[in-house]
């Protein structure tokens, strides 16, 4: 139950960016720079806490040992998700970019094939290659029901071309990042928390944010005072908030497909913090009875799939002690 809690906490922390990244586009601000300037932030603050910790000198001693993996799966997990996200926070609402974003629930499904999981037999400690799980991709697939219909009603205000570059971002990030996330599992081994590893994939990242930065300021320009403010807040909210309570979620579960599964579920719940976190900050109107029904939808997809998985593992153990 843990897990899904903290899975819960980071959602309602990362809703804060589908939020502030909408404020910072329709007062001008480019994508460019809610993406780069998130990271930079992330940095000072990542290097007090895990410094507070004690925690340095072994995050970059792992770091030095597979500096090429830190590189790849940071771009992919950090950069691939976060750019993309940004990008399409230009082309529709807050609402729209995290509902699609829910997205990733399948996705991360799917990539369970090319990774391993460790099961206990009566021979020991196995690893095997991850099987898809059916059963709770049939749970993800009411959650993203539930999200079409709560956006139903506003996605055919949008032009086709507004949609495509909306939509197609986010299908890139909602593999990037379960892939990242799940493949620095497997270099860190454990030996590394969840505040060192987002601070090696942040520092990791730093290179590409940089050269984006730089193209940036000779597209745009440098960001506002008020651009600079809020993607602040991100890193504070959705960068190192939200991040570590998922990776610390994720860390719980980690060598078990299905568990992880219903863990990255939870960030389904996004959707509905990020339509309160509009009627609040931005003044949208309140949600009709179809998008009501639809967040419904989203809560019991939720449950039914964390239920799945934690009835499949009792079972599993059952198994394995007769």
């Amino acid at each position: 139950m843990r897990p899904i809690i903290l899975g819960i906490c980071a959602a309602f922390f990362f809703a804060f960016t589908f939020v502030l990244n909408r404020a910072m586009d329709l007062s001008g601000g480019s994508w460019i720079w809610s993406a780069s300037l998130r990271y930079f932030f992330m940095v000072p603050l990542l290097l007090f806490i895990v410094g507070w910790r004690k925690g340095l000198l072994t995050l970059f001693r792992e770091m030095k040992k597979e500096f090429h993996n830190w590189l790849l799966w940071s771009f992919i997990g950090f950069v691939l998700f976060y750019a993309p996200l940004c990008f399409a926070s230009a082309y529709g609402p807050g609402w729209l970019i995290a509902g699609t974003w829910q997205i990733t629930i399948i996705s991360g499904s799917l990539l369970v094939p090319i990774f391993y999981e460790t099961i206990q037999t009566e021979k020991g400690l196995i690893r095997i290659r991850g099987q898809i799980p059916y059963k709770g991709l049939v749970m993800s697939f009411i959650i993203l029901i539930g999200v079409a219909i709560m956006q139903l009603e506003h996605a055919t205000k949008l032009s086709v071309k507004d949609a495509v570059l909306c939509v197609i971002p986010i299908l890139i990030a909602s593999f990037a990042y379960p892939l990242g996330n799940r493949k620095m599992m497997e270099v860190c081994n454990g030996k590394l928390d969840a505040y060192q590893r987002v601070l090696g994939m942040t520092i990791a990242s730093l290179p590409f944010w940089f050269f984006l930065s730089i193209f940036g300021y000779f597209i745009v320009g440098l960001p506002s005072k008020e651009q600079v403010a809020q993607s602040g807040l991100v890193a504070i909210f959705s960068g190192v908030f939200a991040t570590v309570l998922f990776f610390a979620a994720t860390d719980l579960v980690k060598g078990n497909m299905k568990k992880l599964g219903a863990v990255e579920a939870t960030q389904s719940m996004e959707v509905l913090f990020a339509v309160a976190g509009e009627i609040i900050i931005l003044s949208a109107p309140l949600p009709s009875a179809v998008s009501l029904f639809g967040m419904m939808l989203v809560i019991i997809g939720m449950v039914l799939h964390s239920w799945i998985s934690a009835r499949k593992e009792s079972i599993k153990s059952d198994a394995v002690s007769a």
